[in-house]
């Protein structure tokens, strides 16, 4: 190797950076002994940005697009260096890329039950699972807060982290809000739009934007199960009633016309009251069913069922406000 050839490697002409593999957030270009040429171009691809730091002071940050480095667009870095020949010589500084790409079908899910304390039915063991969907948004706090001085940092550093942060959240969420935790866990959809808002800040504070947040399974106890099923049947026993009865009053008519006759037309009318009343009995049953599923609540402490009048649990002894 000539010497000119070991000289023109000291400085570099064009910085760019394709992602190796999936999963890498940010990566350090190689800068060791190396220094950057005046006007050497700067190419940032879609879905990637560039941070320069000098001295471990973050600096000048470049969306997509192809730069020329000089002293107009590196405006920051030139105020640190303090540059007074217009940026003639090459300069050395750290090159960081970012990947923005969304992090998609990123999974979260109780590793155990979490309990959490309900209104209606004293403490509750819950486990859900689903998927979540995210991308760094801020490479100046990411970098600052999460990734650091590190050659490279991957999603799977920081996933058990979220993870566990969406877990926590959780928690909070059913504690903090007024609305039944038996309603919420009927309608997924909107528990994870609650879930979900509540993360953006805490995402946000590391540099991150949360896409999308899904709930895909609530598992309930077996007990809570019964109570939310029984709850369900109360408000279907209402409309069976008032579908058996307009079926019922809409059929006496047509067997009065009816030209088989009269005896005819009674037994018609007569199957359809028999009919009639058959489904009231059992629309009541179900009813019964219901309400003496609702009537219980459980212990504050151990989850037993046990009758909403009691004022201790028959289990574990503690007392219930």
């Amino acid at each position: 190797m000539s010497l000119r050839d070991f000289i023109s490697k000291q400085y570099i002409d064009v910085i760019q950076w394709t992602e190796e593999e999936n999963g890498i957030l940010a990566a350090r270009y190689p800068m060791q002994d190396l220094e950057i040429q005046n006007g050497a171009r700067l190419t940032v691809r879609e879905s990637q940005m560039a941070a320069f730091i000098n001295e471990g002071r973050l600096a000048d940050v470049f969306g997509p697009g192809s730069y020329t480095l000089t002293t107009q667009n590196l405006p920051i870095l030139t105020d640190l260096l303090n540059w007074d020949k217009k940026f003639q010589s090459p300069f050395k500084s750290d090159v960081y890329f970012f990947s923005t790409r969304q992090q998609t079908a990123q999974k979260w899910g109780t590793a155990t039950p979490i309990t959490i304390r309900e209104k209606e039915f004293g403490a509750v063991r819950v486990r859900g699972y689903g998927i979540y969907a995210w991308h760094v948004f801020d490479p100046r706090v990411f970098h600052t807060k999460v990734s650091g001085t590190r050659d490279t940092y991957l999603v799977s550093d920081i996933e058990e982290q979220l993870r566990e942060t969406i877990v926590s959240h959780m928690t909070d969420t059913f504690a903090g809000s007024s609305v039944p935790f038996i309603d919420m866990a009927a309608n997924q959809t909107a528990l994870a739009r609650r879930i979900g808002d509540g993360l953006k800040p805490v995402f946000a504070d590391l540099g991150l934007m949360l896409d999308s947040f899904v709930v895909e399974n609530l598992s309930l106890p077996e007990e809570l199960q019964k109570t939310l099923d029984a709850r369900i049947g109360m408000n279907m026993v209402g409309d069976l009633g008032r579908y058996a009865q307009f079926q019922a009053g809409s059929s006496l008519p047509i067997a009065a016309a009816n030209e088989g006759g009269g005896g005819a037309a009674a037994g018609i009318g007569l199957g359809a009251g028999l009919a009639m009343g058959q489904q009231l009995m059992n629309a009541m049953k179900s009813a019964a069913s219901a309400v003496a599923v609702a009537d219980a609540k459980f212990c504050i402490s151990c989850g037993k069922s046990i009758a909403r009048a009691a004022k201790f649990c028959p289990e574990c002894g503690v007392p219930q406000h």
